[in-house]
């Protein structure tokens, strides 16, 4: 890290005050706030500086007066920028799980009792968004960040700003909100089928598939066990029909076990990914499926929150 970069860090650790993460909610206090001239501020004061030095020369009144009345809008202007972003009350919002590689979205509420204008949150590796508030209303700001790996994602420090209402100021502050998000592993684009020969047969359903009576054909699934492909009617109809699955009537259901030594692959990251690609696949066929991992194991069931269960221990797998 170079001097200026190692010397902005330390203004941005000293600005936030306290120690992130910092406990929800926020509210940026008035030590909290930094205001400093934008390049437009800028030129508009060597513009006034330029307009008092003719008025002073040419002992110009009406150059007095409209030097001094654009120098009063400047300051009203600080005051206005400054109480736009001051005693904002920020706090968490809800941060739904992605997948590693997909863009992770943490939602920020931002409340306020007074109207607020064009407030800007930005990260610093990331995209920003502006909102407005109208008094005693919230808003909802997300903040978009990617995602390289699988595991627990906190919100970096983010910052806020401002420059309503002329552009001349900008006021700004760092928060950093106890804001995280769970990335799941990233499924495997290409995987094995799914492990039939360590299921079992059982598990009982009220009007599910199982393989009681023959229902009908239909097509063909990856998900779909072999033995349940019509090999006959694809061999009647030759090699360039596509492939159809028997389907049955019954109560019984397909139950499979995704397990680790089941996996291939040549490390943990590449044999989570086949995992997660096989829960998402059973998941999707409507199976009872269960998942066997080195340190925890989850009995065979189904639906959303089988799923999300699923998900969650592959994702923090090897983790503390």
């Amino acid at each position: 890290m170079n001097p200026a970069a190692a010397l902005r860090e330390q203004f941005i650790r000293w600005a936030l005050r306290v120690k992130p993460p910092e406990a929800s909610p926020v509210v940026l206090g008035q030590r909290r706030v930094y205001v400093l001239p934008t390049r437009a501020g800028l030129g508009f004061a060597a513009a006034l500086l330029t307009m008092l030095v003719g008025s002073i020369n040419y002992n110009l009144s009406l150059g007095y007066v409209l030097t001094f009345l654009l120098a009063g809008l400047g300051v009203v202007a600080i005051l206005h920028t400054f109480r736009n972003l001051v005693r904002l009350k920020v706090s968490r919002g809800r941060t739904p799980a992605v997948f590693a590689g997909e863009h992770a979205s943490f939602h920020v509420v931002l409340a306020s009792d007074i109207e607020r204008h064009a407030i800007r949150l930005w990260l610093p590796e990331g995209e920003g968004t502006t909102v407005d508030l109208a008094a005693g209303d919230s808003a909802d700001a997300c903040l978009r960040l990617p995602t390289t790996r699988r595991g627990w994602l906190a919100l970096p420090r983010f910052g806020l700003e401002t420059t309503w209402p002329l552009g001349l100021i900008r006021a700004w502050a760092y928060c950093a909100p106890d804001l995280r998000c769970l990335v799941y592993p990233q499924p495997a684009a290409k995987a094995p089928p799914l492990p039939w020969g360590a299921g079992e047969q059982g598990g009982r359903r009220t009007g599910g598939r199982g393989n009681d009576d023959f229902a009908g054909l239909r097509g063909h699934q990856l998900a779909d066990p072999p033995r349940h492909v019509a090999w006959k009617t694809a061999a009647r109809h030759g090699a360039d029909a596509p492939l159809l699955t028997k389907q049955f009537d019954g109560t019984a259901t397909a139950r499979i076990w995704l397990d680790w030594q089941d996996a291939p692959g040549e490390d943990d990251e590449a044999r989570l990914s086949i995992l997660t690609r096989w829960a998402l696949d059973a998941h999707a066929a409507g199976l009872d499926w269960g998942l066997g991992l080195p340190a925890r194991s989850i009995a065979p069931a189904s639906g959303e929150a089988h799923l999300q269960t699923a998900l969650t221990a592959l994702a923090l797998h090897g983790q503390a």
